[in-house]
């Protein structure tokens, strides 16, 4: 198709170049100069040459030996970097790129932790807390590639990537101005996450191995804190990724322990289970948690769905619920149900 338009481009030009009243012009002017008229003659007759046409191209993709091509740029491929996209600037650190869910949402309880306990340090005060059941929730979250190794072929891992992560979640008491809005809790979770990718474009994908630190930072009596260990794997089926972790936390001396038995109300692990259309209009998240003991069953569950009602071109309409033990440090041994609305950020 292309050569039949170039084709037919040559022959318009050079049928435009043999106009009669170019000849009758020079006949006229040259009529005594048989040398001067058959110059204008040949110039007249002279064809114009196009010296370069530019035809697009299209792009041409080149993988790494042994790279699966996935059908979609899905969530694992995409928040993980399976598909080994380059650093913009090899030298340095990589962009910042989402980690857990950015949002600002605002939320009330079923039940506000004003009197909360721990066994290592029991109550805080006398008297409890003055809290408002309604308040606001953030969550910052992100993370950077700090080393990559290409090519690995290593029990069917085909890379590893070094990503250092930060997230943040904060409970903000913003409608209590009468006790001039204090932020009841900030949880920090600094992580060290060695994340291996299979080169699979569907089932399994993704295997991470990290180092995580959460506390809440600050003293007695409200002091929460621990460490742990833990290893996750990453499952996608078109549209739904499965995320399932284990941890194990590290040991503290009883001395310095805030709270022994979080891990009873914390579980050893966590399930993330998300779906999101081909477009990324929307997404919908379901965290689960469970001790798995039969006779003291304790568990957590929050559900997050970005509805497909854009604000700007940055954010979602957000609406969060969850149920259970341990939304936050503070309230690791606290149950409650709550439900939130507000917006979550999309990846930049």
């Amino acid at each position: 198709m292309m050569k039949s338009m170039l084709l037919l481009f040559f022959f318009t030009v050079n049928q435009a170049y043999a106009d009669n009243e170019a000849f009758v012009l020079c006949a006229k002017h040259f009529s005594g100069n048989d040398v001067e008229r058959l110059k204008c003659f040949d110039q007249a007759a002279a064809p114009i040459v196009i010296t370069e046409i530019f035809v697009p191209q299209p792009a041409v993709v080149k993988l790494l030996p042994g790279q699966a091509v996935a059908a979609k740029d899905s969530y694992l491929t995409r928040v993980w970097n399976l598909d080994n996209r380059a650093s913009l600037d090899s030298s340095s650190l990589d962009r910042l790129q989402p980690h857990l869910q950015n949002y600002l949402i605002v939320r009330k309880t079923s039940s506000i932790n004003a009197d909360p306990t721990s066994p290592a340090i029991g109550r805080n005060f006398a008297t409890a807390y003055d809290l408002d059941v309604l308040e606001a929730k953030y969550q910052l979250s992100f993370k950077t590639d700090i080393g990559t190794l290409e090519n690995l072929n290593l029990f069917g891992m085909q890379t590893l990537r070094v990503w250092g992560a930060y997230s943040q979640q904060s409970f903000w008491q913003v409608f209590n101005t009468r006790n001039s809005s204090p932020f009841r809790e900030t949880n920090y979770e600094p992580e060290l996450i060695a994340a291996f990718g299979t080169g699979k474009a569907s089932g399994w994908k993704l295997l991470n191995l990290g180092l995580l630190h959460q506390s809440n930072g600050q003293p007695d009596p409200q002091s929460r804190s621990w460490n742990r260990v833990y290893g996750q794997g990453g499952w996608e089926w078109g549209n739904v990724s499965l995320l399932a972790r284990g941890w194990w936390r590290i040991p503290e001396s009883p001395a310095k322990d805030d709270n022994p038995d979080i891990v009873h109300y914390m579980s050893h692990g966590d399930l993330v289970i998300r779906w999101e259309p081909d477009n990324r209009s929307q997404a919908v998240a379901l965290l689960l948690r469970n001790n798995l003991m039969l006779g003291q069953n304790i568990g957590f569950m929050q559900l997050d769905w970005s509805m497909p009602i854009p604000l700007g071109h940055a954010a979602l309409l957000h609406t969060q619920i969850s149920s259970g033990y341990g939304e936050s440090l503070i309230d690791y041994n606290h149950r409650q149900t709550t439900f939130g609305l507000g917006v979550s950020f999309r990846e930049w």
